[in-house]
């Protein structure tokens, strides 16, 4: 029997859902499949695959809705999803703001053509996979001082997305990942230390190689040999490139439409107010190419588009799908993400913060005295103060230079004094869908010995 395309899987949601008397609703469909190899002492720890299809209806009567999925597909299953969503849905509590977008909202695109999504190269074997695994396991145990491999493991999945709505969307898309990765070991007993490398691509031919990202997990792993803990005190904080994202996501979930709405944010009165160093920026850049954060619409059949989020250090927008806009009195900024089983939501992709002019050594020979974080462990992040407090691990600093490795210590501040004050260096990776480099923050309280 031949495997019907995921338009048509949706469409035969939405026909079900009209038969049992939904006026209006949206389904989703998507069809993926994964390979993933574990190894362990050059030889094979774990293997798996999966694959299947799985699709998901959303029915809205009035202002109540309700969201049901499965991973059977046939028409039997179509119709007990349509009929079981109806009647959650007549239970739901009542939400004015939810609803489809209107006809005119709608973008007149409908795929993912020359956004290089999906690689179209043949999907690797698992031998192949085994092999990369192996090969960073060897390259991570080939660094003087590693003792042991934690893990090493390579990866491929494709996964196809399809969305349609009774007000008239109808897209599709196609996405593919390639990664490797590894976790290395320096030490013996309780002086054991840890530390790791990944990459991640779209293309296979755009993945470093497999030995490189080993022999750098074992660098790293090897470097953190002996740490000691660091003085308490007041001390600059140079927060490295591997780990800064973190930083702007608490500014990202901060500014998202849900948390404004239930006013539990930080920022919840921030806009149009500075919340960055004057010149910085950060941007939303949906359509950039081979980029996993990227996309050409929204789960809700809007058109993507590129936007300041912040602009000159000034707070501009936040984060919203249509329910978020509505309960604010805006437009929606086209951020609505959904699975098969829940409602649409706002979510973030691709975002770029305005890079430095200066290298992360050029900061740290600046600093002088302080603390070069690699890592974090846990976090206490209030949502309506932006108090932080995070475990770190990384490096002290001494005359510009890295003089011992660091754990066990904790830095602490609070969120809107730390984003107004950072500097960052020039150190972004271009390829992550979050573009933000070393992070130099002044006075951060840290506690250590």
């Amino acid at each position: 029997m031949t495997k019907p395309s995921l338009s048509d899987l949706t469409q035969s949601l939405l026909e079900a859902a009209k038969r049992a008397g939904a006026p209006a609703a949206d389904a989703i469909a998507v069809d993926g499949r994964s390979v993933a190899i574990d190894v362990r002492e050059g030889r094979l720890e774990q293997a798996e695959r999966s694959e299947g299809v799985e699709i998901g209806l959303r029915v809205l009567l009035g202002g109540k809705q309700a969201c049901v999925s499965a991973s059977d597909i046939s028409t039997r299953t179509f119709e007990e999803m349509a009929q079981r969503a109806i009647a959650m849905a007549r239970e739901a509590p009542e939400d004015p703001f939810i609803g489809l977008a209107d006809p005119s909202q709608l973008t007149d695109r409908r795929d993912a053509d020359g956004m290089e999504l999906a690689d179209p190269s043949a999907e690797p074997s698992a031998e192949a996979l085994q092999a990369d695994a192996l090969e960073a396991e060897a390259a991570a145990l080939g660094v003087e001082g590693v003792t042991q491999v934690q893990s090493a493991s390579a990866a491929y999945s494709y996964r196809r997305v399809h969305v349609a709505a009774s007000n008239g969307f109808a897209g599709g898309y196609d996405r593919s990942s390639r990664v490797v990765s590894a976790v290395a070991i320096s030490g013996e007993g309780l002086g054991m230390e840890r530390d790791w490398a990944a990459e991640s691509r779209i293309f296979q031919s755009d993945l470093p190689s497999a030995q490189e990202i080993g022999r750098l997990a074992g660098e790293r792993a090897a470097a953190r040999a002996n740490p000691r803990r660091p003085k308490t005190g007041a001390y600059p904080v140079l927060i490295d490139e591997r780990v800064s994202g973190s930083l702007i996501g608490h500014l990202l979930s901060a500014v998202n439409g849900q948390a404004i709405c239930r006013g539990a944010s930080w920022l919840r009165d921030a806009l149009n107010e500075q919340v960055l160093p004057e010149g910085l920026s950060l941007i939303e850049e949906p359509h950039r190419k081979r980029v996993s954060g990227s996309r050409p619409f929204d789960a809700e059949g809007l058109a993507t588009a590129r936007r300041a989020i912040v602009e000159n250090g000034v707070l501009k927008s936040w984060t919203l799908d249509l329910a978020c806009a509505r309960k604010l009195g805006l437009q929606s900024t086209a951020n609505a993400s959904r699975g098969t089983s829940s409602p649409p939501s706002p979510g973030i992709g691709n975002v770029t913060l305005t890079q430095g002019d200066k290298t992360r050594e050029e900061l740290m020979a600046e600093m002088g005295t302080g603390l070069l974080v690699t890592s974090f462990i846990g976090a206490t992040i209030n949502p309506n103060t932006g108090d932080y407090s995070r475990g770190a691990s990384g490096y002290w600093v001494e005359n510009g230079e890295p003089v011992y490795p660091v754990n066990e210590c904790t830095i602490a501040g609070n969120l809107r004094d730390m984003l107004r004050s950072i500097r960052p260096a020039n150190d972004a990776r271009m390829h992550l869908s979050h573009i933000v480099p070393s992070l130099l923050l002044e006075g951060m309280t840290l506690a250590g010995d």
